[in-house]
């Protein structure tokens, strides 16, 4: 197994971690957490560049990277839904997105075929993991300002509006790279 599909599994494993520390209250659990997904994120980047960089890319690659991926977003939105921070609909739009371009990846599989995330696809990627690095950052704050200082209904208020707007345009990027996805690939839809 080549090193960036390694990292592709590494990511699925800290996935697992990450869920367990975000489920804890407090502010160390909440800074592993935080630590957790950005290493995460960095094999996410990782796997990519190296798999290019060394001509190791592959099918396995192809399939599994962006599956990894969704997978640790998937579950720190669902962690977030559970926390009250984003709105459940709003992760049932991104989850749905994902049920549909996965199962036409593995259709494609069937006949043959390996579809590679799109360039829309990544950029929806990017918000999707600036929008989680954000309610992160949000977390940790409110957890040590909570503990050590003091944290106000204000503060709460203009935090979670924040969190709402980005969250708005990071399910309207996942929705759009989730047309134009289909839409590039309507030849093996008719094809079917």
């Amino acid at each position: 197994m080549t090193f960036p599909n390694q990292l592709t599994i590494a990511r699925i494993i800290l996935t697992f971690i990450f869920m367990y520390f975000i489920s804890r209250e407090g502010f160390i659990p909440a800074t592993i957490a935080t630590l957790i997904f950005t290493l995460a994120s960095l094999t996410d980047f990782l796997d990519g560049y190296i798999a290019k960089k060394y001509q190791q890319v592959s099918d396995f690659g192809k399939l599994m990277d962006p599956i990894a991926d969704k997978f640790l977003i998937l579950a720190a939105f669902l962690a977030f839904v559970r926390m009250h921070l984003v709105a459940d609909w709003m992760v049932v739009l991104i989850l749905g997105r994902e049920i549909v371009i996965t199962g036409l990846r593995i259709f494609a599989l069937t006949k043959g075929k390996v579809l590679a995330a799109e360039r829309a696809g990544k950029h929806k990627t990017v918000s999707q993991v600036v929008a989680i690095f954000v309610i992160l950052i949000f977390i940790l704050m409110k957890e040590y300002l909570t503990s050590y200082h003091s944290w106000t209904p204000q503060m709460e208020s203009w935090w979670r509006c924040g969190i709402e707007l980005l969250m708005l345009a990071t399910v309207s990027l996942t929705l759009i790279s989730g047309l134009s996805y289909l839409w590039n690939n309507r030849k093996l839809l008719h094809a079917s």
